[in-house]
């Protein structure tokens, strides 16, 4: 209870101060810890207890990552995954051995040790980071997040090098790496049979009972059975977490699986970056700061330029290049794992695996400055074929994302009624005919966090989303309401199959863009065939009805393929009986 209490009392603190100067809550937990640890305040101890519990938040981010990835989706990202990724950690893992072995006097088996760690990046940081940002779904969180995936994959060939490398007796007589991959073979394939034939009928029968708490029990159980059996083989318990999510993220409880396991994820998250900050050895870095300072320059350094070269090679423009590489430039989490490894099997000294462990930490707090110091730099610019005016608060009560001839309409309408509003689109050519109308639209994406920000999103009662297609997802919608909870959120939707997909999406109406525009066209058919006013609205009435109830029913199932009985497939002769047609 004590440690309990300092910890999410610091954590509170601390994190509400770094948000509030703009830093980010990873930084805040980070310097919550290592105010409460051992070399600032000592009052709460056994950080690395606490962290091997904490890393339950990492296989929980990652198992909602999962479900948020079906197979297909998984499949198309393949080349960025097992092409960009498997370039990233081999030549960032190289280059800061190369460098290590330069300006130390550590051994090359040693600089290989520390070296090949120092290439994974946090998972447990830039997650959170883009999803705050409402990015993770983009191009650009997608090309992340498949550098993050591959190299949790590569854990086990870097444990495998380690010992191959080791000099302690003990390791001579372990598993050959050939075994060990055969066994990562075995077990994501035991994964995928168990969410198969396993968990989705156990989930099933769950919700046959409609007992809610056992959806929370089973949700934990999954994760954590799918982290023990990779933790049993010496794999990523969070890689395991992932393939679970994977294998459910085309079940229709879904959404039901994420509200159950994201706060487990944040608080044990945010306890992860506590315990983090609390091992940081302040004592190490005052013994020798020159040191680690350099090397946590050297590491941020290197990382973000093999980065941008490689992002440049697969076709990224260089602000997205650089962005990408400083959003990953620091050290990871599984480095502390890594590093350990390597002083059991006597290739460093104990000294230096917490040497680099405060020089991973120093890095990771980094991250959230470098990533403000460069957001001028790395945004991306107006066409230069004809400059525009970016988004600005003009204390509008409502704002339009997108003003096409959905927008258009919806914003003339809400003039008419006496609310002012902020337009904001990316089609250069749409704004310049809407200017010659006397329309002024601001020219920016208004999916983004800030940019509706900048537009005055906090103090506006209403975000209307008019964009063109099917280009919005629950998860963006669920950053905006959270970012500006105030505000009433309107959205819309394609087609049926949009709105099944952002039915958990906090907002307060989904329009499809043709519902009405149909009934209307079938009404002044119905009118034209001969039909009384009240039988029409009879027959509007009914559709609406039918429509609802099937739309009601796709939406609890998760498939637009359900509840078809409810179609209107022939006249209703009860419905219409003594008129004509």
């Amino acid at each position: 209870m004590h440690d309990g209490f300092l910890l999410l009392g610091f954590a509170l603190a601390f994190v509400l101060l770094f948000r509030r100067l703009g830093l980010g809550a990873t930084l805040g937990y980070l310097v919550a810890g290592a105010t409460l640890g051992p070399f600032v305040l000592n009052m709460v101890g056994d950080a690395e207890q606490k962290l091997g519990f904490a890393e339950l938040g990492i296989t929980l981010l990652l198992f909602l990552v999962g479900l948020e990835l079906d197979p297909s989706k998984l499949w198309k990202m393949k080349r960025d995954i097992l092409g960009f990724g498997l370039l990233q950690v081999s030549i960032c893992g190289l280059a800061l051995a190369g460098a290590i072995m330069l300006t130390t006097t550590f051994s090359p088996a040693a600089a290989l040790a520390l070296g090949l760690p120092l290439a994974l990046s946090s998972t447990a940081q830039v997650l959170p980071m883009l999803q705050s940002s409402g990015r993770l779904k983009t191009r650009f969180g997608e090309r992340a997040f498949s550098i993050l995936l591959f190299q949790d994959l590569s854990i086990i060939p870097l444990i495998t090098i380690i010992t191959a490398l080791s000099r302690n007796p003990t390791d001579v007589g372990g598993p050959p790496g050939w075994l060990l991959a055969l066994e990562t073979v075995g077990a994501i394939a035991g994964l995928v049979a168990a969410g198969r034939f396993l968990i989705r009928p156990l989930f099933r029968l769950i919700g046959n009972l409609g007992e809610r708490e056992m959806f929370v029990v089973a949700a934990l159980f999954t994760v954590l059975a799918a982290g023990a059996v990779m933790e049993l083989l010496g794999l990523s318990t969070a890689l395991g977490a992932f393939i679970a999510g994977v294998m459910l993220a085309d079940s229709p409880y879904r959404h039901e699986l994420e509200a159950d396991v994201e706060p487990f994820r944040s608080i044990l998250l945010g306890l992860f970056f506590l315990a983090v900050g609390m091992m940081l050895d302040l004592g190490a870095i005052a013994r020798d700061p020159f040191f680690v300072l350099s090397m946590a320059l050297m590491l941020i350094t290197v990382k973000a330029a093999v980065m941008f070269g490689l992002a440049r090679l697969f076709g990224v423009p260089w602000r997205g290049a650089l962005a990408l590489g400083l959003l990953l430039s620091q050290g990871g989490e599984f480095g502390f794992v890594l590093f350990a490894q390597a002083s059991h099997a006597l290739l460093i000294a104990p000294e230096a695996a917490s040497l680099f462990g405060a020089v991973v930490t120093l890095s990771m707090a980094t991250t959230p400055f470098l990533m403000m110091a460069t957001r001028r730099f790395r945004a991306e610019p107006v066409p230069k074929t004809a400059t525009r005016e970016g988004p600005s608060n003009d204390g509008a009560n409502a704002l339009i994302v997108g003003y096409g001839r959905f927008g258009q309409a919806v914003g003339q309408v809400l003039q008419a009624g006496g609310i002012t509003v902020t337009l904001i689109d990316t089609d250069v050519e749409m704004i310049d005919v809407a200017g010659t109308f006397g329309a002024k639209v601001y020219f920016g994406d208004g999916t983004r966090i800030d940019m509706l920000r900048q537009a005055g999103a906090a103090e506006a009662e209403m975000i209307l989303f008019c964009i063109d297609g099917d280009q919005l997802e629950a998860a963006m919608l669920a950053a905006v309401h959270e970012a500006f909870p105030r505000a009433a959120v309107f959205v819309r939707a394609f087609d049926r199959r949009a709105v099944i997909k952002l039915r958990d999406a906090p907002v307060t109406l989904i329009m499809r863009e043709t519902f009405e525009s149909a009934i209307a066209m079938a009404r002044a058919a119905l009118d034209n065939a001969g039909l009384s006013n009240e039988a029409i609205t009879r027959a509007e009435t009914l559709f609406r009805a039918r429509d609802g109830e099937r739309l009601s029913l796709q939406m609890e199932a998760g498939d637009p393929r359900a509840a078809r009985d409810r179609i209107l497939t022939a006249p209703e002769p009860q419905e219409m009986e003594g008129e004509p047609g």
